[in-house]
């Protein structure tokens, strides 16, 4: 089987302002940089941000869509994962990542970064939710990107 990169996991708010949208692009291009693939929820805002990032960086994305439509997949999203699962596709889309980079978020958001804590996947998070423990909190796309690479090597 042929090995696709690191499978960072770009997490954050489905729907975000432009300052966020951009720290979202930029953190889904470096990953590509770095050989990852960048996998998200595949909708919009901090999902369609990191895809577009990747994308434009000739990166391969993979949206673990919530609904049970690959046409509910953001532009960007290369392979859609439909799911049918609403909600719990969370736990799909944290175990399918060595890491996962929190930005910005809501309560969706938070119970990814629980998810993935609970199973022992780092998270660095990225103007997001504060204060939990055994998040690795980095103030640029730059950092999150080196923190999760160094995490999972």
């Amino acid at each position: 089987m042929a090995f696709l990169g690191s499978r960072i996991g770009i997490i954050g708010a489905g729907l975000c302002d432009d300052e966020t949208y951009e720290l979202a692009r930029q953190t889904g291009a470096l990953v590509t940089e770095r050989g990852g693939v960048v996998l998200c929820g595949g909708l919009g805002g901090v999902m369609e941000a990191a895809c577009r990032g990747a994308v434009e960086a000739g990166g391969l994305t993979i949206g673990i869509l919530p609904g049970s439509k690959a046409s509910d997949a953001n532009p960007y999203v290369k392979i859609p994962i439909v799911t049918g699962l609403s909600h719990a596709r969370n736990v799909v889309l944290v175990r399918s990542c060595q890491a996962l980079i929190s930005i910005s978020g809501s309560h969706g958001t938070l119970s990814e970064i629980a998810l993935a804590l609970k199973m022992w996947k780092p998270v660095i998070g990225l103007n997001t939710w504060e204060n939990l423990s055994d998040v690795h909190y980095v103030k640029s796309p730059g950092e999150a990107v080196e923190k999760a690479f160094e995490l999972i090597e």
